[in-house]
């Protein structure tokens, strides 16, 4: 962190800040001149409130010399990070993991004849959801608990993992006890005691970008999460609101390349979300492969005109089959291998 003083700060006003930032365990290295005093903090400068400097009095102009987000920081962990479940599989590396299901659990029957399709052609992790957060409170709000031991049921027919959305701290024994990859919802994505609870969970953690999140902020929440114990953390980039209306959300693929520069953690697609279009699924999947996600997050159900919710954005099992036949073909060619 530098710290430029304004032109006319006095020498108390200097003295203060120095005082502050000490009391705080971090070294100061003046680098001043006789018209300018400008210096350096050296230290860990994450219990120091960027903004907050501005309070005193003489600080003209704070500049940050590294990222804010510490632990998710490809600074101060080069390797990309591999995330292991019990049973052997990994996100991360050079995997390419492909997770589908509906997006919402409506019956034993309905969840059954998707996770055996989808298993089939060749996705080991299981998605729906059991508690919904919807838009309006008239619409269909999931399953809950019971959605779970569903999801649990069936994923151990078929031998898969599960990945399902918390949306409460009050759920979490509830995902200890039935979920494999705790899912955290884009309007969750601040919701920092939540976050905070996630930290002392023992599955790892699916954090979707938030609908207007920046990639820092982004990163930020991820950081809420290790700093608080868990850095088994895995991001989703599932698109972002802009001013275009034809599609739900506009994905923004290069975040991926983004993360990847900035982040060690794995990162992950939902093409589903960001176009709300079924039709897009495919070649938005081959899209995100094509620029190193780590995997996709897609929906899937056998009577999309009749489904709960998110009907039109949900591919059919035998158009989910052709892509996985794309992605197996283009896979190699960027160095990926579906898991």
């Amino acid at each position: 962190m530098i710290i430029r003083m304004k032109d006319f700060a006095t020498k108390d006003e200097i003295q203060k800040v120095v005082n502050y930032l000490k009391s705080k365990n971090l070294e100061i290295k003046d680098v001043s001149s006789d018209k300018v005093t400008i210096f350096g903090v050296i230290g860990d400068t994450t219990q120091v409130d960027y903004h907050g400097l501005y309070a005193f009095s003489g600080v003209g102009q704070v500049t940050r010399v590294m990222t804010p987000f510490k632990k998710a920081s490809r600074a101060f962990h080069e390797a990309d990070t591999v995330i292991e479940f019990p049973n052997g599989l990994k996100i991360g590396g050079d995997n390419f993991v492909v997770m589908a299901g509906p997006c919402s659990v409506e019956n034993e029957e309905q969840l059954r004849i998707i996770a055996h399709e989808v298993k089939a052609s060749g996705s080991n992790f299981l998605r729906g959801g059991a508690y919904k957060p919807r838009t309006s409170p008239y619409s269909y709000q999931g399953m809950g608990v019971e959605g779970l031991k569903l999801l649990r049921k069936v994923a151990d027919e078929e031998n898969m993992l599960v990945v399902s959305e918390m949306m409460s701290a009050d759920a979490l024994d509830e995902f200890e006890a039935y979920v494999d990859l705790i899912q955290i919802g884009a309007r969750n994505m601040q919701n920092y005691d939540l976050l905070k609870a996630l930290g002392k969970s023992t599955k790892p953690i699916l954090l979707k970008r938030g609908l207007s999140a920046t990639i820092e902020e982004w990163l930020m929440a991820a950081e809420y999460i290790m700093a608080y114990g868990n850095e088994r953390v895995i991001l989703c980039e599932r698109g972002i609101r802009t001013f275009e209306t034809y599609t739900r959300n506009t994905l923004d693929i290069s975040s991926v390349l983004s993360v990847k520069e900035l982040s060690h953690l794995p990162v992950i697609v939902d093409p589903s979300h960001a176009a709300g279009k079924w039709q897009m699924i495919d070649k938005l999947s081959l899209a995100s492969l094509a620029v190193g996600a780590d995997g996709i997050i897609v929906e899937v159900h056998h009577d999309p005109e009749h489904a709960m919710s998110d009907g039109a954005q949900s591919l059919k099992p035998k158009k989910f089959d052709e892509m996985m036949d794309h992605i197996r073909t283009a896979a190699p060619v960027f160095g990926k291998k579906i898991v």
